[in-house]
């Protein structure tokens, strides 16, 4: 089964049961991925497995950025409605990486590349990303692989 069978399926049981929190995430990433298969070209592309988790990896990076967001805003209702949605969008993504797995990776990146210092950040981000895509946040990747650079 699809990952868009999935959320499909997984509507129809949350209309039934009666769960508006989880039928609005699931169709507001349905929506997400119907612009993306529409955007950018005069015919429609249909996104397989990995098209889809670059979606939904991206809408749980709104959720996290907007819960930084309303936390520092004082907005606690907000927060918990948002980390609620995270929660619900996480459980399509893949087993996220712990921050160990994610050094291991880039430290073995840098090895692969060569790179000397912060300068070819570019290239060992290059090596890294598509093994890791979708399973943790970029930004995490950003700061561990700054850190690697900045010690050699």
């Amino acid at each position: 089964m699809t990952l868009k069978d999935q959320l499909n399926e997984d509507l129809k049981t949350a209309m039934r049961s009666g769960d508006e929190t989880r039928k609005s995430v699931i169709r507001l990433l349905r929506s997400a991925i119907l612009n993306a298969e529409k955007s950018g070209t005069r015919e429609p592309i249909v996104l397989d497995d990995d098209g889809v988790i670059t979606v939904l990896s991206r809408q749980a990076k709104q959720r996290r950025d907007s819960i930084e967001a309303f936390h520092q805003g004082g907005r606690q209702d907000l927060v918990l409605k948002e980390e609620a949605e995270l929660e619900i969008i996480t459980e399509y993504l893949p087993k996220q990486m712990t921050e160990e797995e994610v050094r291991s990776l880039a430290i073995n990146a840098v090895k692969d590349v060569g790179a000397s210092g912060p300068k070819e950040m570019g290239k060992v981000m290059a090596s890294l990303m598509p093994k890791i895509k979708g399973r943790v946040d970029g930004k995490i990747v950003r700061e561990i692989v700054t850190d690697l650079l900045e010690s050699l």
